[in-house]
């Protein structure tokens, strides 16, 4: 089975085709089976059901769950064979070790067994033997087995297109393929879906994909990096390599908005894992604050930046993002714990209870959050007060000692310490918090900090892989309240250079000093846009790491317009030009939905989407957003509309205007009426 020439390989394809679908027929007939089994089985204990006894009863039950089990695991195998039939194989390594005959070894997206022969027709892409495709050239090559490294030589690499079950090329491995097969697929079309990059992944991304050490990967790359598609890829890895002992519903995706999550929906069933739990960051702020206060979103506190910058607004959030704001928080918190419970003796009946035992009970709980040792000192109180009288106590000494207790604390009411922390600090004028009032954005996570060490927290404890993307738009305190909910393993990644909030983002540096432990990577080399693109989003926030691939389209425009008016119209234009063409996306990124809206209503009837903060789905077509709501999405063009010197003029201005830019694939268009921003002038 060499396989040497192309004639002979489209041969081996419908071998392996053919050997599929039989597979297929029989998982058709084992599914039925099963199900035909598992009616049986219900009809009978529904007909016996008076006659068996308890013992009997829960056999039945569990030898149903069994059947059930056993007839979904033989539903998912049908669908990964549906999978393979479509594109059985991406890549190919002969492979010779050492003392053994060369073999070739098929690389697919899922693996494949000749059952009758035992063998291996084709390998999943995370199988240990598969990283040799993605690590090495022609000659000596080694890859990792549980049983410690098999070296040997690869003397043939091979990469193929199958779509839709129908050869499309080969390419035959004489320097690098991977760059060749890259360049073919990044000049396709986007789609309404982040796809899976199996095919094309590079050695630096495959080294993290695989990193098995990692407690905490935090990952900081460059715009269009492909950060998210590789997090993914690893945790499809990890639920791969470790599928005894970590499920799907154990791992959860912190995901920046609804539009983001529905578009990265797609991966990991494309990888043949189950759909992952998500959360945004402020399901998870009002599910840890139990919906008791209402609070203004990242999105609205983004909108009053761009639109009305108030100095004391930006004052408030600089510093309440910052490493010195967490740190003055943690001294407040012991200074509470030395200072806010005091007292004297309590007298229950006869017993006078010395208030050091009280205290020295208080500070013998120190492990547990400071309002949970409270019922502890009670309860220590209540056998301190039987002892001494021999006798249990009635309820009313039960209930004096349990109301005393928690009024030895200076406030009982997070809220109350949150308030009382700004005056401690000196800075009252800092604290917007009022009963019943809404909390801005950057109150939000030092609240919930403090409930976390005052109160405790447990609903995520089943958590066993946390995936945060956007890190970027994450604050100290954020990774603080992170790090205490998820006790678990973490892949964490981002770009500072897209950070939309200039007040406060957090670098790889910031993040790594809250998690000591951390592995952090660069990836500098960008693969989205075309080199003409990239250049042009480089005068805007230079990067000297960033490394441009070599994929070449046309230069980006900027065209200037007599009126805003006319603006709209060469929009108009390009929207119907893009609709006659041949590509899938066209996105026209404005600074605020303000301005969204105005372009949208210009559109009226051009069968245009306007996505918001409210938005749930992203599908391909002309989309109309905001620059925000577009990061981590990528379009075939992008139109940004009104880049003036009056819309795009602050630090936050320029991120906005570097993140529209960098989503472009193939085209970029910015048009202008009043003087150009300066952004773009040099």
């Amino acid at each position: 089975m060499l396989n040497v020439t192309e004639q002979e390989e489209k041969a081996y394809l419908a071998e392996i085709k053919e050997k599929l679908t039989l597979a297929i027929r029989r998982g058709d007939d084992a599914v039925k089976q099963f199900a035909d089994e598992l009616r049986q089985k219900k009809q009978y204990l529904h007909e016996h059901q008076s006659s068996l006894d308890d013992a009997d009863k829960v056999a039945a039950d569990q030898s149903i769950n069994r059947m059930a089990f056993t007839g979904e695991a033989a539903v998912v195998r049908k669908r990964r064979l549906f999978k393979l039939l479509q594109s059985p194989y991406f890549g190919r390594i002969d492979f010779k070790a050492q003392g053994q005959a060369s073999a070739p070894v098929y690389i697919g997206v899922h693996s494949f067994l000749d059952e009758q022969q035992r063998r291996s027709l084709v390998y999943d892409w995370r199988a240990p033997i598969s990283s040799l495709f993605y690590d090495y050239e022609l000659g000596p090559a080694a890859y990792a087995t549980p049983a410690g490294s098999v070296e040997g030589v690869i003397d043939r690499k091979r990469q193929y297109r199958i779509r839709d079950g129908q050869w499309e090329y080969m390419l035959e491995n004489d320097v690098n393929i991977h760059d060749d097969v890259l360049q073919r697929e990044l000049a396709k079309s986007s789609d309404d879906k982040l796809k899976n990059i199996v095919a094309t992944i590079q050695r630096d991304q495959n080294a993290v994909i695989r990193n098995e050490t990692a407690s905490v990967m935090v990952i900081q790359g460059v715009a269009g990096s492909g950060k998210t598609s590789i997090a993914l890829h690893r945790i499809a890895f990890l639920l791969y390599r470790y599928r005894e002992t970590i499920s799907a519903k154990e791992v959860l995706i912190i995901s920046p908005n609804k539009v983001f999550a529905d578009y990265i929906s797609n991966v990991l069933p494309e990888l043949g894992e189950e759909h992952i739990p998500e959360l945004g960051m402020e399901e998870l702020a009002a599910d840890l604050l139990e919906n008791k206060y209402a609070f203004q979103s990242f999105f609205e506190q983004i909108s009053a930046l761009l639109e009305n910058p108030d100095a004391g607004f930006i004052e408030r959030i600089r510093f309440k993002s910052s490493s010195e704001f967490l740190n003055k928080l943690n001294q407040y918190l012991l200074y509470v714990e030395n200072n806010y419970f005091t007292g004297s003796e309590l007298r229950v009946g006869k017993v006078t209870v010395p208030f050091a035992f009280i205290q020295g009970r208080f500070k013998a709980y120190h492990r547990l959050p400071l309002f949970k040792r409270l019922p502890q000192v009670a309860q220590d109180v209540r056998t301190y007060v039987r002892d001494a009288t021999q006798h249990k106590l009635g309820g009313h000494e039960k209930a004096r000692i349990g109301e005393a207790i928690p009024r030895m604390f200076k406030f009982t009411q997070v809220l109350d310490l949150y308030r009382d922390f700004y005056r401690w600090l000196g800075r009252p004028e800092l604290c917007r918090v009022e009963p019943g009032g809404r909390l801005e954005y950057a109150d939000v996570f030092a609240l919930i900090y403090l409930r976390l060490r005052l109160e405790g927290f447990s609903a995520y404890e089943h958590v066993k892989h946390l995936v945060i993307d956007e890190m970027q738009d994450y604050t100290p305190v954020h990774y603080a309240v992170l790090s205490r909910l998820f006790t678990c393993r973490k892949t964490i990644l981002g770009d500072i250079n897209q950070t939309i909030n200039p007040y406060g983002a957090s670098a790889a540096e910031t993040i790594a000093r809250v998690f000591p432990q951390a592995d952090v990577v660069q990836l500098h080399r960008s693969y989205r846009s075309s080199f003409e693109i990239t250049a042009f989003a480089q005068r805007i926030i230079p990067n000297p790491d960033l490394i441009a691939l070599e994929r070449h389209g046309p230069a980006p425009e900027v065209l200037r317009c007599a009126s805003p008016d006319e603006e709209l119209q060469v929009v108009q234009q390009r929207v119907a030009a893009f609709q006659q063409g041949g590509k899938q996306s066209l996105g026209i990124l404005c600074k605020t939905l303000r301005q969204a809206a105005q372009v949208h209503q210009a559109l009226q009837g051009l069968g245009v989407q306007l996505l918001t903060a409210e938005s749930t789905t992203f599908k391909e077509g002309v989309v109309i957003t905001t620059a925000y709501l577009a990061k981590g999405l990528e379009f075939d063009e992008v139109m940004v509309p009104f880049a003036s010197v009056a819309t795009y003029k602050t630090e936050i201005d320029k991120g906005m205007l570097y993140v529209a830019c960098t989503r472009a694939m193939h085209q970029l268009t910015l048009t202008y009426s009043a003087p150009l921003t300066a952004f773009l002038s040099a």
